[in-house]
């Protein structure tokens, strides 16, 4: 698959789960708001974590860089996405403070996942390359 259609369509997917689990447990937002928000976290670090991983496990180098690569792209990819949802004139409006501070710091997890697997990726290739050669 084409390298920037990967990094697109892994990006929608880290938007769509979380959306999804969100459209299936929104009662809890009225009725258990901390559980909702304490669930919400977990599912897009978890899909993170997998596609991450899924993205960067066949690539031999730049890691740090293509974590910083994904994680940047797909911080953009989900904010606007859910600008376009949560902005006034939009669906769901919301200002956007509130959806900063509700929603769209939450999405800070992404890079810091991404770059913190490129990191480990890179230095268990580099591990490996020392290994092999003595």
């Amino acid at each position: 698959m084409n390298k920037n259609l990967k990094i697109i369509l892994y990006g929608f997917l880290v938007w769509l789960v979380p959306f999804a689990v969100s459209f299936i447990i929104f009662p809890l937002r009225a009725s258990m708001r901390p559980l909702f928000e304490s669930i919400m976290p977990l599912v897009l670090t978890i899909i993170v974590v997998i596609l991450s991983y899924y993205y960067l496990k066949n690539l031999e180098t730049n890691l740090v860089k293509e974590g910083v690569l994904i994680g940047l792209s797909w911080l953009a990819i989900n904010l606007i996405i859910d600008l376009m949802l949560f902005l006034p004139a939009s669906p769901m409006q919301m200002n956007i403070l509130d959806y900063f501070m509700d929603i769209g710091l939450t999405y800070i997890i992404i890079p810091v996942i991404t770059v913190g697997m490129g990191i480990m990726a890179n230095n268990k290739s580099e591990c490996n390359s020392e290994h092999n050669s003595s």
